[in-house]
This record gives structure tokens, sequence and C-alpha cells, in this order.
């Protein structure tokens, strides 16, 4: 069900990318970058957090695999303290499991944002629906492709000096 979704989402949207299926898990952004053989920070992880306004939804925040959600950033964005999902939780309101929860092919509970920590490479990996699954997604299509409602800055530990270049 997992990447059969994603593929059919992402195929609507005009992207014919290849979704890479592993032997191994990816579930975590260092075994998805060791499985993919890049740098941690290219992993695109997708963070689930209840939704301060309506405890109904999901917020879910992309970011950069070397990317750490701050607390009084969230707040000031969303309204509320971030509060990450149950694990009962994620797929009720995200439509994948735990660790192929992706911006792809979500239930309608889930609201999609984009962190700034992205914005530094010309492509990223996200999940693709299963923990076994990853698909390379150009930055600038990114949100086309996700449907994300906006891009924020609610994340630290990224913003140094030896950052990769894009």
């Amino acid at each position: 069900m997992g990447t059969a979704r994603v593929r059919a989402h992402l195929d609507e949207l005009g992207f014919s990318g290849a979704i890479v299926e592993t032997s191994g898990s990816s579930a975590t952004v260092e075994l998805a970058a060791e499985q993919l053989g890049t740098e941690p920070a290219r992993i695109a992880k997708t963070l689930g957090f209840t939704d301060p306004s309506d405890p109904s939804r999901a917020v879910l925040v992309v970011a950069a695999g070397d990317a750490k959600v701050n607390g009084g950033r969230f707040k000031r964005r969303f309204g509320g303290k971030a509060r990450m999902l149950r694990g009962d939780e994620v797929p009720e309101l995200t439509g994948h499991p735990i660790g192929g929860v992706c911006p792809f092919a979500t239930h309608d509970r889930a609201r999609i944002f984009l962190d700034a920590s992205l914005r530094r490479f010309d492509r990223v990996y996200p999940a693709a629906g299963t923990p076994s699954s990853m698909v390379e997604i150009p930055i600038d299509e990114l949100q086309r492709l996700s449907g994300a409602e906006d891009w924020v800055d609610v994340t630290t530990g990224w913003q140094s000096t030896d950052a990769p270049a894009a």
C-alpha cells in the first residue's frame, strides 16, 4: 500500500523519479543515509506533531536530517507546544507507518510544512511511504509534489559555517 500510493500520487503530479526500495531499513536518518550512500543532512525527515489549533489533525514538518525542532520556534509559528504524535496516532493521522511517514499521499488530516533547513540543498531524500523506501526530490519541486502549505523556520542545529553547500 505505502509505495504504491506514493507512486500514484507522484505520477498524478507528473513526477516520474524513481522510488528506491532498500533491502534494509531506512526508518531513521542514519539508516537512510547509509542505504543511499549520502550525508544524513540530505535525508528529508518528516516529523509529526499534534496540530495545536486542532488536536484531531497533524502538523508534519519536513526538515533536513541534521535539524532539530526548536520548541519556541514551533510554538511561535503554530500557536502551541510541539507534541510529537504518539505511535498509534501516526498511521491514523498521516496515512503512513512509523518510519515511512512522508509528505506525499497523506491523509487530509495532515497539514504539511517544509522547513528552511532543506533550502541549502538542490535535492533531498524523503521517505516514500514505507520504512524501507525513499525518493530523490529536487528541492524546487518539493512544495508542489508534497502539497505543503508553506515554508517555515522551526529548526536549529543545522546553521553552521561548515554546512554543506547545495
